[in-house]
């Protein structure tokens, strides 16, 4: 998305910086570091709100009771925070990029549908 201000770099000198891979992933990096912790305590709050927690077997050791009730499904922030930032500085034209991203989303779909059998 904003890989796009390339286009714009004949006629503005400074944006030929977005060319750089590593200077896009800085700023990616930097972009879902950001929208993790905006959006963390939030997500939390509402996993506790709607009990989403992690439940521990009666037979298991003492020190896993402490951990009850602790809120699961936090790939889902990770998950959203890469696919947000990826889509904003990748070059989505690249096919190695959607693989990637698509591969990203397949394993947190499998994460998500894992933690859902387990509530």
């Amino acid at each position: 998305m904003l890989y796009e201000l390339v286009a714009f770099a004949d006629q503005f000198g400074p944006l030929n910086v977005f060319r750089y891979i590593t200077f896009r992933a800085a700023l990616a990096a930097c972009t879902a570091l950001i929208l993790s912790l905006l959006i963390g305590p939030w997500m939390i709050a509402r996993l506790k709100e709607f009990q989403i927690g992690q439940s521990i077997r009666e037979e298991g050791p003492q020190t896993h009771h402490a951990k009850k009730g602790t809120p699961t499904m936090g790939g889902v922030l990770i998950l959203l925070s890469i696919v947000v930032s990826t889509v904003f500085w990748a070059d989505l034209r690249n096919p190695l990029v959607l693989v990637a991203l698509a591969a990203t989303v397949a394993f947190g779909l499998i994460g998500f549908a894992d933690d859902w059998q387990k509530l």
